[in-house]
């Protein structure tokens, strides 16, 4: 960097340095590289560790979309059918078809344990606001 820093002092110890723009300008964007390598970093670590999953890119189209109800996705994702998830979350399967059809919210207590089942956060369940 051989472009004129100016610093500027206050009380006899510096306090800021002004820059040309050019020079802040690849300062923001090496400082926003950085941050982009740290979250791929700690996101493979979180891979390796099982931590979390690479989703497949038709699930990930379908899930933004919004076309269908992101339980039905997830549920279809997971290789299980309504009636064996209705089973392990402890409900009936017309409640899940319900669920996944729009016409009912379902309680908080059974969107965790279905949740739970299909391995995503409660949120993923929630379908996309348009």
């Amino acid at each position: 960097m051989s472009e004129a820093v100016q610093i500027i002092e206050r009380d006899g110890k510096p306090e800021y340095a002004v820059v040309p723009i050019d020079t802040y300008e690849r300062l923001v964007a090496s400082a926003e590289k950085a941050e982009d390598i740290r979250t791929f970093d700690r996101a493979m670590v979180e891979l390796e560790r099982g931590e979390d999953e690479v989703v497949p890119e038709a699930v990930a189209q379908r899930l933004l979309a919004g076309d269908e109800h992101p339980m039905r996705v997830w549920r279809e994702h997971r290789g299980l059918t309504q009636e064996a998830l209705a089973t392990a979350a402890g409900v009936g399967k017309s409640y899940i078809s319900q669920l996944e059809a729009g016409s009912k919210s379902g309680s908080v207590d059974a969107m965790r344990r279905i949740a739970a089942i299909l391995e995503v956060d409660i949120e993923d369940l929630l379908p996309v606001e348009p």
